[in-house]
């Protein structure tokens, strides 16, 4: 029995089960069945195919890394040949075949540890040999060790970074042999390398980049390293400089302890070394702020620092660093274009509603807070889905230096349902807890599109609350009162007074509010969710764009089919060639097609069923029995099947209703309030377990038991309500 290297529980190995996805696995086994499905593997890249990357698993065994599972193109991935990689193995089929998932990291740095999965072994998770690869548990420094150690911390020489604590376990045997003498000068040398010789020196009353009243020649003191913003690191690579922020993140990975520190102008990593998985500065925390000296390096093409000193500031010195950070992150985050994409006068009565949730979210992405976006999964929950992650994106990756800034700091997640549920929030928060626990990440923003204004939600926005998860809502249907303070930010007309609009308009104008630089890509997206009667000033502007009637029409189709298809998944990059990839025109056409030969399918079996209902007045009242004539579980998903028949029947005074085995949904010509109606019904079918959901436009849920009593009695009140 061992004792896991993160916790300490007493386990078989050397990781617990709560910790085994925060390590990485060097597998020396020889055959698929060996490998461990849900560990991450060291890897390394064996081929490309049309359909994905082939990735060699230790010695004897390669995997397949599906494309779907990349987050991006394939053939923008930046992997080559003998390149390592990292990778989670998924599953291990009877027939040898490995399936791969992607790994967000991929730097051994980024994981807490390094253990070998050798079958060979008393277990499937053992200590390295080497020790400089051990994790924290694997190997204590002895106490000459310690006193070195402790000596120079005193002295304040820099510990070494990741490449040169290898570096100097590769020639310890060479350096064993060169004398003391010789070791000192070594030590010397290193030491100047980090200051200007006293040919580069500066003249009486000039000022170094590194140093501040310095002599040449002379190191300077910790206190007297000029302090440099973060966005301007680029320009001090090889100098030592010191940054001022707050540490936003703390991870211990196999070699060194990682801060990230983020001040007024951006995010950067900073490697602290002390020895191999021993976490530097204990007394730091994610929280803190902090005055970091260290030199700046450039690893894999990120910038890094590599701390000298570290010294968490209170009091006064706390407090300038928060208000310059606060002040700067006040003017940033307020949008730099508050205008709409175009005049719009059903969408001008939410503009200060827009602007501050544009507010909200620039200001989530300057804090290096997360921005999740949680939207219903049709064209409309889509479109102003992809639109917010569209403006999102370029700013993440100008906020953070690090290439997979975009992985961390932005996720999109589809709802199954039109409702943000306490099922969905125990989701999120769960994931968000993992995320905080595991990599000290701030709670997200989340955004909710095209839900969230109705009482339905209201747990769920609670429970994140509870949590101080800040949140934006956006819905272009009916809000309730119950739900106006629910959401940090609501943006709906209806709240105001006015007409419901399109919850995709409503999300295009403000992804344009939020990120000014890619409104010439949003403008196309207001005309795609409307399934007629476009308006003119959105026709004209996707037009403009290079986007005529045809092709937007057969966007909208395409999105609705894949849409159905995977519905929890974002589908990010089938999403962006359906929205914007002109080379996909032929792509949004062939999938199109689909949609129209399967919507139409489902219309010729489903029309037959009509059940024109005898009722008092001038309205024509139809019930679509969807249980028993629709193909229930195939395409077109039944909310979209009765938007198709309303469309093609609408005549005069009308009204759809489709009643599946425990639920109704109801499509008016006329002002028709559903939820009323279902208070109704509830109140006259007491034993029928009626439960009206969503605003006017929503739903009403029921026993199955009760189905045609709770029928005839929604046809009657609604037959009541169209006098």
């Amino acid at each position: 029995m061992g004792s896991c290297i993160i916790c300490g529980a007493s386990t078989d190995g050397y990781i617990c089960e709560t910790h085994e996805e925060d390590v990485v696995f060097e597998f020396r086994g020889s055959t698929p069945e060996q490998l461990t499905p849900g560990r991450f593997y060291e890897g390394h890249v064996d081929g490309f195919a049309e359909f994905g990357v082939f990735v060699d698993i230790g010695d004897n065994v390669t995997g397949l890394l599906h494309k779907s599972e990349i987050p991006q193109r394939l053939d923008a991935l930046d992997w080559e040949s003998g390149d390592t990689v990292y990778v989670e193995v998924e599953d291990v089929h009877g027939n040898g075949n490995v399936d791969l998932a992607w790994s967000i990291r991929q730097s051994e740095r980024e994981f807490r540890g390094l253990l070998v999965d050798d079958p060979d072994a008393p277990t499937n998770a053992e200590l390295p040999e080497d020790e400089g690869d051990a994790p924290p548990a694997a190997s204590e420094p002895d106490a000459e060790e310690e006193e070195e150690a402790a000596e120079s911390a005193s002295r304040g020489e820099r510990e070494p970074s990741t490449d040169e604590h290898e570096r100097d376990a590769a020639e310890a045997d060479e350096s064993a042999n060169a004398g003391g003498n010789e070791a000192e000068a070594a030590e010397t040398n290193a030491e100047s390398d980090t200051e200007p010789s006293a040919d580069e020196g500066t003249d009486a009353g000039e000022e170094s980049n590194a140093t501040e009243g310095t002599n040449a020649g002379e190191e300077a003191e910790p206190e007297d390293v000029v302090r440099v913003p973060i966005d301007a690191l680029d320009a001090e690579v090889g100098e030592v400089v010191a940054v001022e922020a707050e540490v936003t993140g703390v991870r211990q990975t196999s070699g060194p302890t990682v801060f990230e520190l983020t001040d007024e102008t951006g995010t950067v990593d900073a490697a602290a070394f002390v020895e191999a998985g021993v976490r530097a500065y204990p007394e730091v925390e994610a929280g803190d702020v902090v005055r970091l000296v260290g030199e700046v390096e450039r690893h894999h093409g990120e910038l890094q620092l590599e701390t000298e000193d570290l010294d968490v500031l209170t009091g006064s010195e706390a407090s300038a660093v928060h208000e310059r950070r606060e002040a700067e992150v006040t003017e940033r985050a307020t949008p730099d274009d508050e205008t709409l994409l175009v005049q719009d006068t059903a969408v001008d009565v939410v503009h200060d509603d827009l602007v501050d949730a544009a507010t909200e979210i620039r200001r989530a992405i300057i804090q290096s807070r997360p921005v999740i976006v949680r939207h219903t999964a049709d064209v409309e929950g889509y479109v102003g889905g992809a639109a917010i992650e569209r403006a999102v994106l370029p700013l993440v990756r100008a906020e953070h230096t690090a290439s997979d800034a975009e992985y961390h700091y932005v996720d999109r997640r589809p709802l199954d349902d039109g409702f943000y549920t306490l099922d969905d929030a125990t989701k999120d928060v769960t994931s968000m807890l993992q995320a905080a626990d595991r990599h000290d990440e701030k709670h997200p923003l989340f955004v909710l599109v095209g839900t969230g204004s109705t009482r339905e939600s209201t747990d769920g926005l609670g429970l994140l609350a509870q949590y101080d998860a800040p949140t934006v809502a956006l819905d272009g249907g009916y809000a309730d009162g119950e739900a106006a303070d629910a959401a940090g930010v609501l943006v709906s007309p209806t709240q105001h007074g006015e007409d419901p609009v399109s919850t995709g308009v409503l999300a295009t104008h403000l992804a344009g509010i939020v990120n000014g630089e890619v409104r010439g890509d949003l403008a196309h997206l207001p005309a795609v969710p409307f399934w007629s009667d476009t308006p003119d000033v959105y026709a004209e502007l996707a037009a403009e764009a290079g986007y005529d009637r045809d092709t937007v029409e057969n966007v909208r189709d395409a999105l609705a089919l894949e849409a159905f298809y995977q519905a929890y998944e974002d589908k990010r990059e089938i999403v962006i060639d359906l929205l914007w990839d002109e080379a996909h025109t032929g792509l949004v056409g062939h999938v199109g097609e689909q949609f129209r030969e399967k919507l139409a399918t489902e219309f010729e079996t489903a029309e037959p069923h009509l059940d024109a209902r005898d009722v008092a007045g001038d309205v024509t009242i139809e019930v679509l029995d969807v249980d028993r004539y629709t193909h229930r579980y195939d395409f077109p998903p039944v909310a979209l099947l009765l938007d198709a028949l309303y469309r093609e029947r609408a005549d005069g005074a009308y009204i759809l209703v489709g009643a599946d085995s425990d639920e109704l949904r109801v499509r008016s010509t006329g002002d028709v309030d559903v939820r009323a109606v279902g208070e109704t019904l509830a109140a006259d079918l007491p034993e029928a377990g009626v439960v009206p959901r969503g605003a006017q436009d929503g739903r009403i849920e029921f026993l199955s038991g009760e189905r045609d009593a709770v029928v005839d009695a929604a046809v009657e009140a609604l037959a009541e309500q169209s006098d």
